[in-house]
C-alpha cells in the first residue's frame, strides 16, 4: 500500500514538475527581457523618460521603445543614404579585428533567416558524420562546382553541419550526393533540433 502511495505521489510529482517548472522559465525569462529593455530608457535624456511625466512606472516600456527604434533603424536603412550608412559602417567593423570576427558572422546568419527568398539552405539531410555508423543533421546548399567537382571521381554536394548549440559555427563538408539522406523535416525544425542537443525533436513528418 505504500509502495503504491509512493509511486503515485512521484508520477504525480513528476507531472507537476513537467508543468510548473518550463512556465517558471519562460515567465523568468521573460521578465528578464523586460528589465533590461526597461534599463535601455535610462540611457535617454531624463526630459524625455516616460517616468518624468508619468506618475507612476509601467513595466515593458522599454520592449515598446526598443521595437520603436529598430523599426526607425530599419527605415533608414532601407533607402538609399541609409544603405550607403550602412555599406559604411560595415566596411569600418571590417577593418576591426575583434569585432568583424563577430559581427560578419552573425550578420550572415541572421540574414539566412530573415531575409525573405533566401534559398541558401535548400533542404535537411542526415550524413554519416563524423564517422561510419553515427549521423548529423546538416543542410545541403547547393551542388559543387569548379575544380573541387572536377577532381572527384563523383557527382558530390556541399552540405553545412552546424555545431550544437551555436549554429553559426560548423563544419563544411562535400559528400557525394548519392550518400545524404534527404529529410522532410524544415530547416527551422532542424535548427531547433541541433540547437537544442535533441531535447526538441520535431515530430516525424506526415505525406
Amino acid at each position: 500500500m505504500f509502495k503504491k502511495i509512493k509511486a503515485s505521489f512521484k508520477r504525480y510529482f513528476i507531472a507537476g514538475l513537467l508543468v510548473v517548472v518550463p512556465l517558471y522559465l519562460t515567465i523568468y525569462i521573460f521578465s528578464l527581457i523586460v528589465g533590461y529593455m526597461d534599463t535601455l530608457l535610462n540611457y535617454l535624456p531624463e526630459s524625455m523618460q516616460p517616468d518624468v511625466y508619468l506618475k507612476f512606472h509601467i513595466p515593458g516600456l522599454g520592449v515598446i521603445f526598443t521595437i520603436v527604434v529598430i523599426f526607425l533603424i530599419g527605415l533608414l536603412a532601407t533607402n538609399l543614404l541609409g544603405k550607403k550608412l550602412v555599406e559604411i559602417g560595415d566596411n569600418i567593423l571590417a577593418r576591426i579585428p575583434f569585432f568583424r570576427s563577430i559581427y560578419k558572422p552573425l550578420k550572415q546568419f541572421m540574414e539566412t533567416f530573415l531575409v525573405t527568398g533566401y534559398s541558401g539552405f535548400r533542404r535537411v539531410v542526415l550524413v554519416e558524420f563524423p564517422s561510419k555508423g553515427m549521423y548529423s543533421v546538416g543542410f545541403l546548399t547547393g551542388v559543387a562546382a569548379g575544380e573541387v567537382q572536377s577532381k572527384t571521381k563523383e557527382k558530390v554536394v556541399n552540405v553545412f553541419l552546424p555545431t550544437t548549440p551555436n549554429p553559426t559555427t560548423g563544419f563544411y563538408i562535400l559528400i557525394p550526393e548519392k550518400d545524404i539522406i534527404s529529410l522532410d523535416m524544415s530547416v527551422e525544425d532542424a535548427f531547433k533540433l541541433i540547437i537544442t542537443g535533441g531535447m526538441v525533436s520535431p515530430e516525424n513528418v506526415k505525406k
